[in-house]
């Protein structure tokens, strides 16, 4: 397949089996000979071994593959990475940030998927689906109604009120159960749904209890035997989070002695890093536990918006600087290169850099025709789009002078 674009000579690699969609947009944009597209996780020295195999510019990944300073002290022609999911903390968003790597994600792409995935197992759950259709395969006659409920009048709460707590909430409100949400920050409820103000009132209430958080420090071990213990004689929880946000050995304990009646589990503290390596969890013993394999939001829809979104920010990026939606550079939605030269100075947030900048272009008489700075507290992200046509001067020659004033992270020639 030709190049769209047969200047430039990007490299993209892509792990983890992402969107096939993704896949034909890159190869559309720099063609097949520039797109390596693997199916399954890589091990830190198995990337860093790929990485130094070839220059890479633009590098997809999903939620298995971890980002390290040691990976990306190993990757020098690195542009920027994308992360074809919602979450990031599988990168080291700060060392990423002192080279210069802009990262992307996909916030909202999975949104119904996993909100849909949650009622699915709400019903599964109150009606005991799990343990009557491992049944049935053993060719068990399970019909009873013990511990089968419907979902109507139930409560149901949500831990973390974002984009996925929310939309569930209005299908479960839809559906007839009582919703209640409970948030670190304050959020504006949505319909009927009821704001606790502590975690604890929320588990004592509800019925069903999902877990929406992110996985950081203060989230590790939330669902733990204290948290546990609060939570309603029979209840039931769903974790479509994270792995690290529940202590299984605490769960494994909770429902041996019955206090939950059941539990669906998306995530896991450990994971296998392909489809080919074994699931070892203690939770596969227990029949009223539905498990499934990270798929919250694999679905076709979901995971074609997934490498839509995220590969044309990656590509926007490299071509014309754009970082709208990035999670680790100040964001600045670019307008489209005039006749010009484009360049990108990425340095060190500290007084006096621009003016060095500025300097350089006017001692050598160049006009800058455009100019784009933003700042966060670390860094500053300037895009200069500079007229040499009436210039002898050699925009290498030029770069390379950008590149010796102090602050500099990096700067390309887009």
């Amino acid at each position: 397949m030709k190049k769209n674009n047969p200047n430039t000579d990007v490299q993209v690699l892509l792990l983890e089996g992402v969107s096939k969609t993704a896949v034909r947009i890159f190869e559309k944009e720099y063609g097949s000979e520039n797109v390596e597209y693997i199916t399954h996780a890589l091990r830190e020295d198995e990337l860093i071994a790929k990485l130094q195999e070839k220059p890479v510019h633009i590098l997809g990944i999903r939620s298995k593959t971890h980002i390290t300073k040691k990976v990306l002290d190993n990757a020098p022609d690195l542009i920027t990475i994308g992360c074809f999911c919602i979450g990031t903390n599988q990168v080291d968003l700060i060392t990423a940030q002192e080279k210069g790597i802009t990262v992307f994600n996909a916030p909202f792409s999975n949104t119904r998927s996993v909100a849909e995935l949650v009622i699915g197992a709400t019903i599964s759950l109150m009606r005991g689906l799990s343990e009557k259709n491992i049944d049935a395969h053993n060719g068990i006659w399970s019909k009873s109604s013990k511990n089968s409920y419907e979902i109507r009048g139930k409560k149901i709460g949500f831990i973390g009120y974002g984009n996925i707590g929310v939309q569930a909430g209005v299908m479960a409100s839809d559906l007839g159960m009582d919703v209640y949400y409970y948030d670190v920050e304050e959020k504006l409820r949505i319909g009927n749904a009821i704001a606790c103000k502590t975690m604890e009132e929320l588990l004592q209430t509800c019925d069903v209890v999902s877990l929406h958080v992110p996985e950081i420090p203060q989230t590790r071990n939330l669902i733990n035997k204290q948290t546990l213990s609060q939570m309603k004689d029979g209840s039931f929880l769903i974790n479509y989070a994270r792995g690290s946000v529940v202590d299984i050995d605490a769960l494994d304990e909770a429902l041996i002695s019955g206090k939950i009646c059941g539990a669906a589990l998306d995530v896991f503290p450990e994971e296998p890093a392909s489809n080919a390596e074994p699931f070892v969890s203690k939770m596969t013993k227990h029949k009223n536990v539905l498990l499934t394999p990270h798929i919250g939001g694999s679905t076709i829809e979901a995971q074609t918006d997934i490498g839509i979104s995220v590969s044309k920010k990656l590509i926007k990026v490299v071509q014309n600087g754009s970082t709208d939606g990035s999670v680790n550079m100040p964001t600045m939605n670019i307008p489209a290169q005039n006749e010009t030269v484009r360049l990108n100075h990425i340095h060190n947030n500290v007084p006096g850099i621009m003016r060095q900048i500025n300097r350089i272009f006017s001692d050598k008489n160049i006009n800058i025709e455009g100019q784009f700075l933003r700042t966060n507290n670390s860094v500053g992200y300037c895009i200069l789009d500079v007229n040499l046509k009436q210039s002898k001067e050699n925009i290498s020659d030029i770069i390379t002078e950008l590149k010796e004033i102090e602050g500099t992270i990096k700067v390309r020639k887009l």
